[in-house]
Formats: structure tokens, C-alpha cells, sequence
């Protein structure tokens, strides 16, 4: 964890300057800061005083602050006022004495840090991420929904479950109408890094297929693009061919209607779901209008307990007050004004999630934490489309043994 880059919030939690934000990850805690001239700069949320604990959350100041004795920081870090600053032997701190600054840097609409002095960049760290998914303005999106929630699981079962899809038909009967997650239709991607993603088409599974006398999901996305489904003879046309319109539709039309985010998008991200994996803990879900973020990070004191961080974010489109935010339901399209903190509770503290996705997740991870602990459970028996499940055990085990990945 002193070697990756870690994820402590959005730019556009960055108005002006001095706005900052707060990350807190096992017994640390980071600052980083706007500063005058655009750029974040990342500091140790301790007092070069005595150590003390400034600021407790996200908030905007011209300077932080310590409660203790009072010193002030300037943006850049450097102590601008000490009480009785005459009265230290060995010089007067202001413009002296600075806090301890990491490595900061921005990608994606996120501000990253690393705890790590030397080592990869945030480019190299990220690579291919960053080439890979250049045509979506993810700086743009907006996070309509903000939670963290505390679990009773270790936080490597997230990158587990989202490391795979082959659960998906089990526990997410909801998702095989609109994103084809089929063993023969997705294409599963691993990097040497330990990234890797899952690109699936966003159109009907051919195999698990919905009682005729319901609505079709697929059906009502074709309709918003002026596509008649009832005019596809059979569901296996409705499905492929149905997918394959959706593509030109979008293509035609993105533009007066207000998708502006499509302007770079390739047929492939106006239409499928790559969802993507960044070694080791988060996940983001890149959906043609939206963007969910998912991570897991580890409790300071409990292995058998993790906190999950679900920010639901979509690309604005002109003329939209209400966007559909696909793990959290409908949301009005505006920054969450903060972040809903619970505890999951067996699903009790999240009651207005329940029958989503994400919930499903959560569900499974504690059951998951309870059945390995088994005397039953010795090992894992993958399918080929779990191989990323047994590639990140790979890659972690190569960090946590001092060998290059």
C-alpha cells in the first residue's frame, strides 16, 4: 500500500484554490491541496509540530490549519504562521519548516497519490489505462452518488468479483437483458501490471433470455434511439442486428441530441461495457453514458473487514435534470453533496440499494468471507473466464515478494 497510487477524490471536489481534499487509509491520512496555478499538490495530514491531525474531512480554506497550537500552512506546504515564533532555538519555522509532500498527480478526473518517494509515475502505474480509454472525457462526469460502506470482508474479494462474470447469470439475473456477458461473447484482457478488463457487447444474452410477456429492457433503449424493435424478426435479429443499429443510431444522432460525450467514442464504447480493473483495488465500470466506480480498501485493524466505496457518475447530455445511475437508481444530475457513510448490516444500512447490482456484490462478499474460513474450502476450481481471479493472486503475490510485475 506505500507503493501504489491510491484514488483520494474527484477534481471536481477542486474549485478554486485552496479547496482540499481529505484521504484517510489505514492509521494515514493525506491532504491535497488546489493550488493558485491549477496543479494538487499531496501532503501528510500531520503537523511538522508535534504530529497532530489537522483536518478531518474534505473542505476549502487559504491554508490549513493545525488545532493544537495553531500553526498555519500555505498552500505550498510551508509553515506562514507559528505563535511565538521568536521562541525557538533553533530558528523561527515560518518559510522553514514544511509538511511531508508525496508524489500528487491527476488522471481520469481523479486526484492520485502514492506514498512511494521513488518509483513508476502515475502514467507508467496506469499503463495502458490511460491510452485505452483517451476517447471518454472522464473529467466531465459527474458523481451523482457517493457511498462508502463498511463490510465484513477482506478487501481483495472486490477485485475477486470484479474480476470476473461468470457470477453474473447466479447472482445478476437483471443484466443478461441488456449487456451480453456470455463465455463466448466477452472478451477478457490482462496487462502485465495486473490490469485487466472484461468488454462485453450492451446488447441481449442469446442464452438467458426474459418470459416473452415482460418488457424488454433493450427494447425501450432501441425506441430512445428511434428504433423499432418490433420491426426484427426474430430475438436473435432483435439482438445482434438490433445491436449493430443501436451503433448507427448513436453515431447519427449523438450530436443534436446532446452527447457530447460521444464526440471520441468508437462504435465499440458507444454501445459495450469494458469493465476495467486497476491493480490492485479499484474498478471502474465505463458504460457509454456513465462511469461507476468501485473500491475496496482494507480495515486499519481487521483483515476480516473492508470498506467499499461506490461513486455512481454520469456524462452529462443536454437537457437531462434526472440520469439513470445504473448501481444507485435514479439520481438528478448534480454533484452528491457528500458522502453517505454506512455500515452494510446485511443489507439493514443500505436499505435504498436493495435489488441493484452492487448490493448483490456485497451480499456475496460476506458470504464469501464466511465460507472460506471453512474446513471444507481448500482451493479454488476456475473456469477459463476466471483466469484474471488467479492473475491478480499472481501479480499481488509478486508485490508482497519484491519481484517486478
Amino acid at each position: 500500500w506505500t507503493k501504489i497510487w491510491h484514488i483520494a477524490g474527484r477534481t471536481a471536489e477542486l474549485i478554486d484554490p485552496g479547496d482540499y481534499l481529505v484521504h484517510n487509509f489505514l492509521k494515514e491520512s493525506v491532504i491535497c491541496i488546489l493550488q493558485e496555478d491549477g496543479s494538487v499538490k499531496a501532503f501528510y495530514n500531520s503537523c511538522a509540530h508535534r504530529g497532530m491531525r489537522m483536518v478531518q474531512e474534505s473542505s476549502s480554506s487559504d491554508g490549513i490549519s493545525c488545532p493544537y497550537h495553531g500553526w498555519r500552512y500555505g498552500l505550498d506546504g510551508f509553515v506562514k504562521f507559528a505563535q511565538d515564533g521568536h521562541d525557538f532555538p533553533q530558528g523561527d519555522p515560518c518559510g522553514k519548516v514544511k509538511l511531508k509532500e508525496l508524489r500528487c498527480d491527476i488522471w481520469g478526473g481523479f486526484v492520485w497519490y502514492t506514498m512511494a518517494e521513488e518509483g513508476p509515475s502515475l502514467a507508467e502505474y496506469l499503463d495502458p489505462m490511460p491510452q485505452l480509454y483517451k476517447n471518454y472525457p472522464m473529467d466531465t462526469a459527474v458523481r451523482v452518488a457517493w457511498y462508502r460502506i463498511a463490510l465484513n470482508a477482506n478487501w481483495k474479494f472486490v477485485t475477486d468479483n470484479f474480476s470476473e462474470s461468470y457470477h453474473t447469470r447466479t447472482a445478476h439475473p437483471q443484466v443478461p437483458p441488456w449487456i451480453d456477458q456470455d463465455v463466448d461473447t466477452a472478451r477478457h484482457e490482462m496487462w502485465p501490471k495486473g490490469h485487466g478488463r472484461t468488454v462485453q457487447p450492451m446488447r441481449p444474452s442469446l442464452s438467458d433470455r426474459l418470459p416473452e410477456t415482460m418488457p424488454h429492457p433493450f427494447k425501450l433503449i432501441l425506441q430512445q434511439w428511434d428504433i423499432d424493435p418490433e420491426s426484427y424478426a426474430s430475438y436473435e435479429d432483435l439482438a445482434m442486428q438490433g445491436w449493430l443499429d443501436l451503433k448507427a443510431a448513436k453515431r447519427r444522432l449523438w450530436k443534436e441530441r446532446g452527447y457530447v460525450h460521444y464526440e471520441h467514442m468508437d462504435d465499440e464504447e458507444i454501445t459495450d461495457s469494458p469493465h476495467t480493473v486497476i491493480f490492485p483495488n479499484v474498478t471502474i465500470s465505463f458504460l457509454p453514458d456513465n462511469l461507476v466506480f468501485f473500491r475496496s480498501e482494507p480495515h486499519p485493524d481487521d483483515p476480516e473487514k473492508c470498506y467499499f466505496d461506490l461513486w455512481c457518475m454520469a456524462f452529462p447530455v443536454e437537457g437531462q435534470e434526472v440520469v439513470e445511475s445504473v448501481m444507485a437508481g435514479p439520481r438528478p444530475l448534480r454533484e452528491a453533496d457528500y458522502c453517505e457513510q454506512r455500515d452494510f448490516d446485511a443489507g439493514r444500512g443500505i436499505p435504498e440499494l436493495a435489488g441493484q447490482i452492487v448490493y448483490q456484490d456485497m451480499e456475496l462478499a460476506e458470504g464469501m468471507q464466511a465460507g472460506m474460513h471453512s474446513r471444507g474450502y481448500q482451493d479454488a476450481y476456475l473456469t477459463g473466464q476466471e483466469t484474471r481471479v488467479r492473475f491478480f493472486h499472481e501479480v499481488l503475490n509478486d508485490w508482497l515478494e519484491g519481484r517486478k510485475p
